[in-house]
């Protein structure tokens, strides 16, 4: 082998002094993927095999509006925080003690839209997601199979007489999953109600954490449906003498091997399957060539920081002082690599433990294979576990100097695009950890974190400085092409790239955004390399994640999958060579993360005759100790046909993230965002014209009670950061959106409805309405919005020096237990009362100040217990702006606000 090094070794200092080269990129053609990218997916002809259409129509206008905006239609795409409900039991939150809606979601890029042409697709899924969420599902007792009739066949299957035990009867599964939402409780058997559009039926689906507490383990293979695929689950009905289970899905009759013969039905409750919702299926042993079984040792994923280095001083302390404090919180076993870029990439060696000592490769173009082996084959090592490498990591970061150019910080030379190559070269190079002859591979994904304060300009996928080039259009096309191979190529190497960018030089998101969507990884934007940034770096680190990962979803046949928006996108797998009628929707997940979550929107096929309707989702992935999971998960719902029971079934909150994640996926910029506020106007006209009421002698119509929280909820969304023009700029909103596109529930909810916190005395608060109403004078407020948290202080409070500080110090707290888990971070902002600042506190709530007083009450009962001069102060506080209030709007729209609860 020739083992001549092609670069530089620089020792001591960093250097980014080679001159830019010519700019070298290459594209790739394939086919446009983006997040608007929709498909719809009709359902299968009866009695025939569906076809995969790949045809996209139009959903019907809204009745109200002829030429008014269309609801988004069907896509299938790939791509946490509670709130209160009236539906909602008040369950604490392990976390931190306060409700929080669901799962705790944390974010995630959501990935290229991929084209999702698989029909139909059965499934059965427990649901809920998180410590605390939505009213848990009511389990029937009852069989939902005849019990006196005898045998029918039909197509292979049978239907079971009374000998079958149904282990689901007379009694409620000890545990549900957390994993799975959904809008309803209950679906409607008619079929031209239950796909009305504007309000709609899905669920939101996460992996969940990969370790404890986690679902029940199971070591041996299940048992699954000879016909359709789908797993034994508790809704199963078993023939205890001959252990036979029939397929809630298909309904074909299949055998356990023994597993399920019992004398009666309370002995199978001892099957782990067989009563519970969720399951894990565990393989230890491990297959894959090159690997070996690890049981008792999580072998670290090697993480890679990719640095900017054109930073100028104030920005370099603050990043610095970040950089010291991550390595410090890293685990012994976690093995580090260091890559800086500017116009050069320097590759830092943990074997110089008294100098820091870096390779030096050229950025204007990608590294030839020449210099990569020179790189990996050589001496130096570039990744080295935390234990070992500790204060070698400090000395790089302390020698990291400022730019000295006098150049602006958007015209400097950046090889971004170099550097991640390289740096999964290093990740892929041989491993220093070898024994006899077998690499010691690491569990679950690889993570490159590219640290960046300004545009990749320089080298391949790099971007003109100035938009005003004569040929700017053209080459940011054929870097965004770039960078999404690159982040594929990534993911097919088990390598999750983040990318957290800070300061105030524009960093070109949509350029850098399909790097991370299409590894699975995340952007994020920060206002500096300060607190928020330094806690993102060591959570983007540290959250665990699987790989290999695949998503099955199966239905009872009269529900099909319509949509999918979630990180991932369709999985070509043909399992009828084992499966002879397998119609399961198969996604493959970009990236496995309970932060994260799928958004799937169905619809029925026909009208539904059955008392019951299943669901079933399979996560399949390999874990960071190397074991093969698979996590199943079903769930059984009741099917009526009163339209009452149905809207009692939904959940608000659940059905408003649904809506906000269909509509979000088409607000692919500024235009597309008015577009989509007008189609929030125009569903709640639908809704309320399909499940509400006129009132007599009246023009207006009655929202229906049934669904009380859910207008506010999408009010909040049009007005809020997403939809409405809060942000300052749009690579803001187009990294939120993504963000949120991916996230799970909580995180969900929370950007689209903000929290309100109220500090009383005794240190404790009250959670209110988010009404500007909560802005008073004597009070402390915290608001939690998802990716920011406000703490406001009110004038009076602030004078009162130990009183001020106490609600300040206790407000802050509370607001650091509330994101203690959150991915991203969230900003954590303090601003008192009258400072130009408040006006970001003040536009995220609810102008209820000028609705009439008795309306003020009903919907902010705490107005009540303030005097007649408090309430007067309070009223002159506010200044006039033509912002409508949420009951002001509605009205506007010609329809009657639900009263409250």
């Amino acid at each position: 082998l020739d083992l001549r090094f092609t670069g530089t070794k620089i020792s001591g200092i960093n250097s980014s002094s080679e001159p830019p080269g010519r700019s070298w990129m290459w594209l790739r053609r394939r086919p446009e993927s983006s997040v608007g990218y929709s498909v719809t997916i009709p359902p299968p002809q009866q009695g025939t095999q569906s076809p995969r259409p790949d045809t996209v129509f139009s959903p019907p206008l809204f009745p109200s509006s002829s030429a008014g905006p269309i609801f988004p239609p069907p896509i299938v795409q790939p791509n946490q925080i509670p709130s209160p409900s009236i539906k909602t039991p008040n369950l604490p939150s392990p976390a931190n003690g306060v409700r929080t809606g669901s799962p705790a979601p944390h974010l995630s890029t959501p990935p290229g839209p991929p084209v999702f042409s698989s029909p139909l697709q059965p499934a059965a899924v427990p649901f809920r997601t998180s410590p605390a969420t939505p009213q848990p599902i009511a389990y029937s007792s009852a069989s939902s199979l005849p019990t006196s009739s005898p045998p029918q066949f039909s197509n292979g299957s049978v239907e079971l007489h009374h000998q079958i035990s149904d282990v689901t009867e007379d009694w409620t599964p000890a545990a549900e999953s957390p994993n799975v939402l959904f809008s309803a409780h209950k679906v409607l058997k008619q079929k031209k109600l239950a796909n009305i559009p504007s309000l709609g039926f899905g669920a939101l689906v996460s992996s969940g954490r990969e370790m404890s507490p986690g679902p029940q383990m199971i070591q041996r293979d299940p048992h699954r449906c000879h016909n359709c695929g789908a797993y034994a689950n508790l809704y199963c009905n078993i023939l205890p003498g001959s252990g036979q289970w029939q397929c809630v899905i298909c309904r074909n009759l299949n055998g356990s091997e023994g597993d399920y013969i019992a004398s009666n039905k309370e002995e199978l409750r001892n099957v782990p399957e067989l009563s519970l919702p969720s399951v894990d299926y565990v393989q230890t042993g491990n297959k894959r060539p090159g690997f070996f079984p690890v049981s008792d040792s999580r072998v670290s994923a090697p993480v890679v920081l990719v640095i900017d280095e054109c930073l100028d001083e104030p920005h370099l302390q603050h990043f610095q002082s970040s950089l010291h404090a991550f390595v410090d919180s890293l685990p012994p076993t976690t093995r580090l690599g260091i890559v800086t870029y500017g116009s050069t990439v320097s590759v830092y060696d943990f074997s110089e433990e008294s100098i820091a000592s870096a390779d030096v490769l050229p950025g204007n173009k990608s590294p030839d294979q020449e210099s990569l082996k020179a790189l990996i084959y050589g001496t130096g090592i570039y990744l080295s576990p935390m234990h070992a490498s500790l204060p070698v990591a400090h000395s790089i970061f302390s020698s990291l100097r400022p730019y000295n150019l006098d150049i602006p910080e958007a015209s400097r030379d950046r090889c971004l695009g170099t550097a991640v190559e390289v740096a999964s070269a290093i990740i892929q190079g041989p491993s220093a950890e070898m024994s006899q002859g077998v690499v010691k591979r690491p569990g679950g994904n690889s993570r490159i974190i590219v640290c960046a304060g300004g545009p990749n300009t320089c080298g391949p996928g790099s971007v003109p400085h100035s938009f005003s080039h004569p040929n700017y259009a053209h080459m940011e096309k054929i870097a965004l092409k770039w960078m999404e191979t690159l982040g594929r190529e990534a993911f097919r190497k088990n390598t999750v790239i983040d990318i957290l960018c800070a300061g105030t030089c524009p960093v070109r998101v949509p350029v850098l955004q399909p790097l991370a969507k299409a590894s699975g990884g995340v952007l994020i934007l920060h206002d500096d390399f300060g607190e928020a940034f330094g806690v993102n770096l060591q959570r983007a680190s540290g959250r665990a994640a699987g790989s290999h990962g695949l998503l099955e979803v199966r239905c009872s046949e009269d529900i099909f999958v319509s949509q999918v928006i979630g990180p991932g996108e369709e999985a070509h797998v043909d399992s009828n060579e084992v499966f002879k009628n397998d119609d399961a929707l198969v996604i493959q997940m970009l990236s496995i993360e309970e932060t994260q979550s799928f958004a799937l929107s169905m619809e029925t096929k026909r009208d539904i005759k059955r008392d019951f309707v299943y669901f079933q989702f399979a996560f399949k992935f390999s874990d960071v100790y190397q074991s093969d999971i698979t996590r199943v998960i079903s769930v059984r719902l009741p099917t009526v046909d009163s339209v009452s029971s149905y809207l009692q079934s939904v959940q608000d909150e659940v059905a408003a993230v649904l809506i906000a994640k269909r509509t979000l996926l088409r607000a692919k910029n500024a235009i597309d965002a008015l577009d989509m506020r007008a189609t929030v106007d125009e569903r709640i006209k639908d809704i309320t014209s399909k499940f509400g009421s006129q009132m007599p002698k009246s023009k207006l119509y009655q929202f229906p009670r049934e669904l009380s929280l859910l207008p506010e909820v999408l009010f909040h969304l049009r007005r809020g950061p997403l939809l409405g023009s809060i942000l300052g700029h749009e690579d803001e909103r187009s990294v939120l959106r993504n963000l949120f596109l991916n996230a799970a529930f909580d995180l969900s909810l929370r950007m689209v409805a903000p929290r309100c916190l109220m500090h009383r005395q005794g240190g404790t608060f009250e959670e209110l309405p988010a009404y500007d109403l909560a802005m008073q004078s004597d009070a402390a407020v915290v608001l939690d919005h998802g990716t920011d948290v406000f703490i406001w202080l009110g004038a009076e409070l602030d004078a009162q020096e130990g009183k001020g500080a106490a609600a300040l110090a206790a407000c802050r707290t509370l607001a650091e237990e509330l994101t203690e888990m959150r991915f991203p971070a969230p900003r954590i902002l303090a601003f008192k009362e009258g400072s130009s600042q408040a006006r970001y506190f003040v536009s995220r709530l609810i102008p209820a100040h000028k609705d009439p007083p008795y309306e003020q009450e009903a919907r902010f009962p705490q107005l009540r217990t303030l005097t007649a001069e408090q309430r007067t102060k309070l009223k002159s506080s506010f200044l006039y702006f033509d912002d409508p209030s949420f009951c002001e709007w509605m009205r506007s729209l010609k329809v009657l606000p639900p009263e409250p609860s």
